[in-house]
């Protein structure tokens, strides 16, 4: 127990740190192109934050932990909503700014919808992988050619002339702690969940859905902190579309992936209920603020405590 505690807590202060080195670098980088903060935070920033997802629902998936796997990827997207927005919205209020924000939303809430109609199939396949990876492939040059289309018409920022090696040191180091520090940080919250006789598809949907959603959150506090809103909810609208697509579709590949029922009838309709909740900030124009983050932090907490 107290090993575990203290990955626990080693994890949490690296996640905190290699958020805001990947924040910084991921503004950097934006500014340095002349392209918008939001196309950062749904690529790079989201790819980014998504690494331990991928590592450990590929990891569950090889060893035969479907319920493991697929909690993870529908435990994170409802975290990603519920907490991720959540508690920043505490901080400071999270602005849904950004030229194209709504339209990834569309896509996001797209993609949300395939991935339930997929689970209700009760098994994803090797072919259901490949179109879904497929999918984030179109989605990842989609976005380069938007950026491109903008530069063309003159609509993106003036180039800025921060030092490249710098910029890439902090963007090499925030990818690469943010797995480190998730690692740490759900192998802590394992070991303290089996100490308490937790089941494998509960610590799926919960320890670890949290364990590998730190990054996003990390990442989100620090953007929202430093005001960067676009990156904040970019990063959130781009890891649910990566979780699904790109890491689903890739464990798919690997493995196919046994549905488990409670997936099917409670957990999707949650994951669900918080892209339209990200649908309605976006497309309402409304700002998370108190009220809205405190109100998301009390609907997830009741939907973890009703797994326990």
């Amino acid at each position: 127990m107290i090993i575990s505690l203290i990955l626990l807590a080693a994890g949490l202060a690296l996640l905190v740190l290699s958020g805001d080195l990947l924040v910084r670098g991921a503004v950097q980088a934006a500014e340095n192109l002349g392209i918008s903060q939001l196309l950062i935070g749904l690529t790079v920033v989201s790819a980014g934050t998504s690494l331990p997802e991928l590592l450990i629902s590929v990891q569950a998936a090889l060893s035969g932990s479907p319920g493991i796997a697929l909690g993870n990827i529908v435990g994170s997207n409802i975290a990603n909503v519920l907490l991720v927005i959540g508690v920043p919205a505490l901080i400071k209020p999270i602005r849904p700014d950004g030229s194209g924000l709504r339209r990834n939303i569309t896509v996001m809430v797209a993609a949300t919808l395939v991935f339930m109609l997929l689970l209700s199939n009760g098994m994803i396949g090797r072919l259901e992988g490949l179109l879904l990876f497929v999918s984030i492939v179109g989605f990842v040059a989609w976005q380069v050619w938007m950026a491109r289309k903008a530069a063309a018409n003159g609509h993106s920022p003036e180039p800025a002339h921060h030092d490249k090696l710098r910029v890439a040191g902090l963007l090499v180091g925030g990818l690469i702690g943010l797995p480190v520090a998730a690692q740490l940080t759900v192998n802590g919250g394992i070991g303290i969940a089996e100490a308490f006789n937790v089941p494998d598809t509960v610590i799926g949907l919960t320890v670890i859905a949290v364990g590998t959603s730190l990054p996003e959150l990390a990442t989100t506090v620090v953007a929202a902190y430093r005001g960067s809103t676009a990156i904040a909810l970019g990063n959130v609208v781009g890891s649910n579309i990566f979780n699904i697509l790109g890491i689903m579709g890739l464990t798919a590949l690997i493995a196919p992936v046994a549905v488990d029922q409670h997936l099917i009838s409670v957990d999707m309709w949650v994951m669900l209920g918080a892209a339209a909740a990200v649908a309605a900030l976006g497309f309402g124009r409304f700002t998370a603020g108190k009220w809205i983050g405190a109100a998301m932090l009390a609907i997830y907490t009741i939907y973890v405590v009703s797994l326990v």
